[in-house]
């Protein structure tokens, strides 16, 4: 049997038994989402990220890509955000890294992968940005582990110099950013870093949104 023929197969067996156990389970499924979380993740195939959570479909809101980088250059990326925050309204995001990233390892390299460099050069420059630090760190697998907790922590710090997060902040106080490093030794997740809606950040990315709340006074006048 071809392996694609596999999963179809364990497809219809999921299926059968969410039905056994609750026969409205689809209707309910296909009903709406309302997930409380974004995951932005790696696309490593052993990091799934409703499993590793224990949750459900429906409760989490997925985008992956590798080494789970936050670019502002990255439209698919910003979509997927924009239409979490401002749509979905999830109270959480989470950027979850994981030890043993082939992207990390790979950029920590002068190897040349092609078209990959370019997006390579992201975690790069993540490198260059804690090089005292990470050089500093004589034994190679604990510079890579580093290296994938702080590329985490730049990406959650690339998230909240978004304006799409900003605004959010502003308008409803939330969604609040968390960094978290899945271990593939431990099946445990480790936070790196958490950042509170309001948070301060570097004033050149700081956006003022003032101007908005005008404009929502003026109309809410008309509206009366």
């Amino acid at each position: 049997m071809q392996a694609y023929k596999k999963l179809l197969l364990a497809n219809k067996a999921w299926a059968a038994e969410k039905l056994m156990l609750d026969e409205h389970y689809f209707d309910e499924l296909a009903a709406d989402q309302k997930p409380e979380f974004l995951w932005i993740g790696c696309a490593d195939s052993r990091v799934p990220a409703n499993e590793v959570t224990g949750t459900a479909p429906g409760e989490l809101f997925v985008h992956r890509n590798v080494a789970n980088l936050v670019l502002h250059t990255d439209i698919n990326m910003l979509s997927v955000l924009q239409y979490a925050v401002e749509v979905l309204k999830v109270k959480h995001i989470l950027v979850v890294g994981h030890y043993g990233c082939g992207g990390v390892k790979a950029s920590m390299t002068n190897k040349d992968y092609g078209l990959i460099n370019k997006w390579l050069r992201n975690i790069k420059e993540v490198y260059e940005k804690h090089e005292t630090e990470l050089n500093g760190i004589a034994e190679e697998q604990k510079r890579f582990d580093r290296l994938v907790e702080l590329n985490v922590i730049e990406q959650v710090n690339n998230l909240a110099k978004t304006t799409i997060i900003q605004r959010s902040w502003h308008q409803r106080n939330y969604p609040q950013l968390h960094g978290w490093v899945f271990d593939l030794h431990t099946g445990l997740i480790n936070p790196t870093v958490e950042i509170l809606p309001g948070a301060e950040i570097s004033p050149i990315y700081r956006y003022d949104f003032e101007s908005d709340k005008k404009q929502d006074d003026i109309s809410a006048e008309y509206e009366h």
